[in-house]
């Protein structure tokens, strides 16, 4: 599988790492990048192939398409048309698999994707929509693609997408958000803030690993840690008089529902 990257930012060089340590090889692998500086980082931090025109990756099976989602349209009318076989993956947030085919003369082998940043890491999750001309062999491609950097799932409409996109997509702002809440918590409770960055960010670590691996609901695991009459029920009943839980349906209503907008927007002609 010869891969080609239009667009060499963070999210594609957390790609191209990933596939490289799992054995993909450096050679088939190539990179359209604008700025020249980046074209030099990324040729000495991996050792692939670039070039300063995005045309140069479509002699690839896949083609990655990591630029920002405004220039995407300009990007993809000045390519010129794909192979039929050829599969068009997209990173680019709230651009429709619809419009990508339109603007690639119809064609309708294209995978739309929506990692997060934790894939920068390898820990990353990232959800899959193909539209109806992609092929059972180019659904297995996009998926070695992307769990290259995490796991993957496929979702059914690509309004489910904007979902993806208002959980695990803005997801990781939420948490940091909550982390830096309990830090400072932590800090005015008088932790050192050295300590408070420490059990906060363990803390938040090992509940995500013991959710993982034990087969409980997170409902159950939050009774387990919930005595009668202790001190997690007094704070469990704090955040539900402040409104917490619901607040968090609000905050991935309102980002699922900006999703739609931008599919909107950047498939205005």
């Amino acid at each position: 599988m010869k891969l080609g990257f239009i667009g060499g930012g963070n999210m594609a060089a957390a790609m191209i790492g990933g596939l490289l340590q799992k054995g993909f090889a450096k050679e088939d692998i190539i990179v359209a990048e604008a700025l020249p500086e980046r074209r030099d980082w990324l040729r000495r931090e991996f050792s692939v192939a670039v070039a300063a025109e995005s045309a140069a990756t479509m002699a690839a099976d896949v083609v990655v398409l990591a630029v920002k989602p405004q220039q995407l349209r300009d990007v993809l009318t000045a390519l010129p048309a794909p192979r039929p076989e050829q599969l068009i993956v997209s990173i680019a947030a709230g651009v429709r698999a619809g419009d990508i085919a339109r603007w690639l003369g119809g064609h309708q082998s294209v995978v739309r994707a929506m990692p997060n940043t934790p894939a920068l890491v390898g820990a990353g999750i990232t959800g899959l929509y193909a539209l109806p001309g992609v092929n059972p062999e180019q659904r297995e491609q996009a998926t070695r693609l992307l769990e290259a950097v995490g796991g993957v799932v496929w979702v059914d409409t690509e309004a489910q997408i904007d979902a993806v996109t208002a959980i695990s997509g803005s997801g990781p702002a939420y948490v940091f958000l909550f982390i830096e809440a309990l830090e400072q918590a932590a800090v005015d409770l008088g932790l050192p803030a050295d300590t408070a960055r420490q059990l906060t960010l363990q803390t938040f670590l090992g509940s995500s690993v013991l959710a993982i691996r034990d087969s409980a609901t997170p409902a159950e695991l939050r009774a387990r840690v919930t005595s009668k009459g202790g001190t997690t029920e007094r704070g469990i009943l704090a955040l539900e008089q402040g409104g917490v839980q619901h607040a968090i349906g609000l905050a991935a209503r309102a980002a699922a529902a900006r999703a739609g907008e931008m599919g909107d927007l950047f498939g205005k002609d």
